[in-house]
């Protein structure tokens, strides 16, 4: 079962750890990722029962468990809303080398395409494409391998106005940045966050890893050229197969380039 967010989610039900906390383990991961913004309202009891097929007793002890780690902040009338600010600052990257490798990646490795389909876009993924609640987006889930061997899932988010000359036959031969160019979509710049999460069931099944393998967490919201977010993307990678790397250099010797 997939969330709103495009996350993969396993709750299982015979597992030792409760379903309140597997849930719980699910919205942390969203919000200390920075997937789920500081003051962005969070789901309902009933939503996240309907979510994730609990009953709303579940749903409140993980929404429970989220304000008692300080994560969130609960109010009569108000709902849900997230009060986790993380102390991480961003560092400037140059957008057209990170362009430049995602398209080599993409075109590098072989795509299978799992899911397309046509949704309202629901928490957090309205927040990141600033558009309203239950505006149309369209959803690609897709797979990247290398030599036969997975490396990476991912979960995009378009506006329908910009997916809807993404064919199935696109999806599976095209790297999603050259097709947001296509449908005529300039990049100007990217937000993405970082971090480690690891396997559940589902995810390990995908990418062929032990359940509970570490695993590389990538949410990334493109940008044009004019700030209006035209993707949101979450990436999920195998850790043995894959990694990010920084060259960083010291202003002096970035003058001497210049």
């Amino acid at each position: 079962m997939a969330s709103e967010s495009g996350e993969i989610v396993a709750v299982d039900r015979g597992h030792a750890v409760p379903l309140y906390h597997q849930i719980f383990l699910q919205l942390r991961e969203e919000i200390t990722s920075g997937e789920r913004a500081f003051g962005s309202r969070m789901p309902t009891e009933q939503e996240l029962s309907a979510q994730f097929g609990v009953s709303r007793i579940t749903a409140r002890r993980a929404l429970d468990e989220l304000a008692e780690n300080h994560l969130v902040e609960r109010k009569r009338r108000v709902g849900t809303t997230v009060v986790f600010q993380s102390p991480v600052k961003p560092i400037q990257g140059n957008i057209e080398q990170a362009l430049d490798s995602l398209l080599t990646f993409g075109r590098e490795t072989k795509v299978k395409l799992l899911e397309v389909e046509t949704v309202p876009a629901r928490p957090p993924i309205d927040e990141a494409l600033e558009i309203p609640v239950n505006s149309q987006v369209l959803r690609v889930v897709r797979m990247r391998g290398l030599d036969g061997v997975p490396v990476g899932h991912f979960v995009s988010y378009i506006p329908a106005a910009l997916g809807a000359g993404m064919t199935r036959a696109k999806l599976k031969s095209t790297p999603m940045l050259a097709l947001l160019e296509e449908a005529g979509a300039h990049i100007g710049s990217a937000r993405q966050t970082i971090s480690a999460t690891l396997a559940d069931a589902a995810l390990a099944a995908i990418l062929q890893v032990d359940i509970g393998s570490p695993i590389l967490r990538v949410s990334r919201t493109v940008l044009d050229t004019k700030g209006v977010p035209v993707q949101h993307i979450l990436a999920q990678y195998r850790s043995d197969r894959y990694q990010i790397r920084l060259d960083l250099n010291s202003p002096a010797s970035a003058e001497h380039l210049l």
